[in-house]
């Protein structure tokens, strides 16, 4: 029997994207109850070309990733909020420069300037180039990463969002331990998986204090100041895709050797994020994250029938409820 394929997944609003090797899914709840559904395969130019070469596969996968994810967003806010006008492709790519201009200034530039006015404030500043100084700045990055999701968190459709996220972990552990996908079988899954974004983001940090106080030095020694500052916080925005190389390494490795025994104690950083990140969800929500994966695991089993198709189709398919969706699964167009 060959090995199942490795579906991994995404909380949006008010559904779940899964992602396997070669296809995509994204089912969301209307605000009528229906399911809408879009699937199909997809072409990866990673996974042919670079998919087997280490570091330059995980900055690859996260570009890949990213630009999935915003997709899967667009769709999502289409069919959950039909009554709201979408701004199309245009706003999205905005929306992904916005975010990611807004993350590296909460979580690299903001961490290192506070780290240099403790210094200044206690008396004893920190050298550039000291371990400490990288240390202290990791656990600003921690600190302000944890105060954003507890706000995030009390935002009623964040709150849902992190639902949609416990549905997802749990659709995956049931599909991953081979039991029927049932929402009595998903139900009794845990929240928590390895193979998180959230513990992805914990081991961002790890690694981003880990380089830092090895690169520094190196390419840096003098630096100091406050233009040593601003040379130590470029270097770390160029030192992102390494870091990002570096910690999705770590977390293949971690999600595959370190779930049982006392290696386990490597996630507990990244569970401990995931418990704030991943909320119970409802039965209805549960079925969500069912669809997605269901239509993604038939269509990974079916490609060879359209194999003509390169990419997902813009059609949406709809289903009157779940039970609609089961009974319409194997028809599904192929």
């Amino acid at each position: 029997m060959s090995e199942k394929p490795y579906i991994g997944g995404q909380a949006v609003l008010e559904g779940v994207m899964m992602r396997g090797p070669s296809c995509m899914s994204i089912a969301v709840r209307r605000p009528d109850g229906s399911i809408a559904l879009e699937e199909g395969p997809i072409e990866s130019r990673i996974a042919e070309t670079m998919g087997k070469i280490p570091l330059l596969r995980g900055v690859l996968m996260l570009v890949e990733s990213m630009s999935l994810g915003m997709r899967a967003l667009n769709f999502s806010a289409k069919h959950a909020f039909p009554e709201e006008e979408s701004g199309g492709e245009a706003e999205g790519k905005l929306t992904i420069a916005f975010s990611i201009l807004l993350a590296i200034g909460l979580f690299v530039a903001l961490p290192q300037g506070l780290t240099a006015g403790l210094g200044k404030l206690i008396g004893a500043e920190l050298e550039l180039t000291d371990v400490a100084f990288h240390a202290v700045t990791g656990a600003f990055k921690l600190f302000i990463f944890l105060l954003y999701l507890l706000f995030v968190r009390r935002i009623p459709e964040m709150k849902r969002v992190f639902q949609y996220h416990g549905a997802e972990h749990k659709t995956i552990h049931a599909y991953e331990a081979g039991l029927e996908l049932t929402t009595e079988n998903v139900r009794a899954q845990s929240t928590l998986h390895p193979r998180c974004g959230t513990t992805f983001l914990v081991v961002v940090v790890l690694v981003s204090i880990l380089l830092g106080s090895i690169v520094t030095p190196l390419l840096l020694p003098n630096a100091e100041g406050l233009l040593g500052q601003l040379q130590v916080l470029g270097l770390r925005i160029g030192l992102l895709p390494v870091i990002a190389g570096v910690s999705y390494e770590f977390q293949r490795f971690s999600a595959r050797y370190c779930t049982t025994g006392p290696l386990r104690v490597l996630l507990l950083p990244g569970f401990l994020f995931q418990k704030i990140t991943t909320i119970e969800p409802g039965d209805d929500q549960i079925e969500i994250a069912i669809a997605a994966l269901a239509a993604a695991k038939w269509r990974e089993e079916n490609l060879e029938e359209s194999a003509s198709a390169t990419s997902i189709s813009n059609e949406t398919l709809f289903f009157p409820s779940f039970q609609g969706f089961q009974e319409a699964l194997p028809r599904l167009r192929g």
